[in-house]
């Protein structure tokens, strides 16, 4: 029987909570998902691990004898994964869309040249998790678009800012414009991210921009290739960051600058917990000694594109 480690470590936390408010709160992910990540466990074992009441979450005889033996076998698996790691000089890295832009090839050889016989592991993830693994703990680091749920019990460098700008099908009334007022587009349907994302998603609908007015949201979308589909289709429109006219040009999407709304910020982020480890470290050095400034050889233009 194969169970994903994730499984076990929210399992484990909201045996020690009894709570799944607290623990989706201390795991940064939203209720629902680790409801749904305790039943896939369930259903994985073929027994009940917690009986729901309203005081929270009661251990069964089966859930308590898991939670005795989770602790250690997590343990022996990250003892095992960090000597593998070790052993290959791994640093996994996350990312959720385009990391850091043009940048990242110059930041990983700025790392390597600093740990030459290390290799960094880049690992993307879908919107529902805008930590891209970082949270679980399944990546060492991340280059990571702020904000982001559990943002404040994070270390985050900033490492460049760039206007948002906004998607739109070609055929929409707007298209045509060099420039729009975000206040123009408050009653526009949007292609969102998904509610799990929390702050992320509500950075990438301007809330805070709206005045408060809600959002419409006319679809949602995991990934840029379902959020790329349902602008072309039609379903919505999408702030997106700058560099996405760059990175995903199509025929049936325009994207045009935004007035009336904050930009984005792109940050390498790791655990707060403790001074970083050495290669760690370095990596962070390595980003900041890419982007403290000076834009790498050969990217001087990325700014000055066609956007039409």
């Amino acid at each position: 029987m194969d169970i994903d480690t994730r499984l076990l470590r929210n399992f484990a936390v909201v045996a020690e909570e009894g709570n799944l408010t607290r623990a989706a709160a201390r795991l940064f992910m939203a209720q629902p998902s680790l409801t749904k990540q305790i039943k896939a466990l369930e259903s994985r074992l073929g027994v009940e691990l917690f009986t729901r009441g309203r005081g929270g979450m009661t251990l069964t005889r089966a859930g308590a004898e898991l939670a005795r033996g989770v602790p250690d076998l997590l343990g022996s698996w990250d003892a095992l994964a960090a000597g593998a790691a070790g052993a290959g000089r791994v640093l996994r890295v996350g990312f959720v869309a385009s990391a850091a832009n043009e940048y990242t090839r110059p930041i990983i050889a700025a790392f390597n040249r600093l740990r030459p016989n290390w290799r960094v592991e880049l690992r993307q993830t879908e919107w529902s998790d805008p930590t891209a693994g970082l949270a679980a703990g399944e990546v060492d680091v991340a280059l990571l678009r702020l904000p982001f749920p559990g943002q404040e019990a994070m270390r985050c460098e900033v490492l460049l800012t760039e206007p948002r700008w906004i998607a739109l099908p070609t055929g929409h009334p707007l298209a045509s414009r060099g420039t729009i007022a975000f206040h123009e587009l408050l009653d526009e349907p949007f292609v969102a991210a998904p509610p799990e994302s929390g702050r992320w998603r509500e950075h990438w609908l301007a809330e805070d921009e709206r005045g408060g007015r809600p959002a419409r949201v006319g679809a949602v979308a995991h990934n840029p290739d379902e959020w790329l589909t349902a602008i072309a289709s039609g379903y919505g429109i999408g702030l997106t960051p700058r560099a996405t006219a760059r990175f995903y040009r199509r025929p049936d999407i325009v994207y045009r600058p935004l007035t009336g709304v904050s930009p984005s910020q792109v940050a390498v982020v790791s655990p707060s917990d403790g001074m970083p480890g050495g290669a760690l470290r370095d990596f962070i050095a390595g980003c900041l000694s890419v982007l403290g400034g000076n834009t790498p050889a050969g990217m001087s233009d990325i700014t000055d594109i066609d956007i039409a």
